[in-house]
């Protein structure tokens, strides 16, 4: 089994709505240093699309994306 990645930042966006999650990881991210992993959690089917498309259109490392029991984990990578 993969080892776990552990985040150095959660942010649990459950229950907010788009673009709250967005809003919430781009804070979070700005809050950040480079090389820190942040996780966010969203039940918001937007943030898929959403949060993918920013953390590569930021330049920075999307590591994956998780399904958990009712939402979802989106977990990237502060490069820059």
């Amino acid at each position: 089994m993969a080892e776990e990645i552990k985040a150095d930042k959660v942010v649990d966006a459950r229950g907010s709505f788009c673009p709250g999650p967005l809003m919430e990881l781009i804070k979070a991210y700005k809050e950040a240093k480079a090389g820190d992993v942040i996780s966010v959690y969203s039940t918001d089917n937007g943030t898929k699309t959403d949060a993918p498309a920013w953390i590569k259109k930021s330049g920075n490392e999307l590591i994956k994306i998780i399904d958990r029991n009712g939402y979802v984990e989106i977990v990237m990578k502060k490069v820059r």
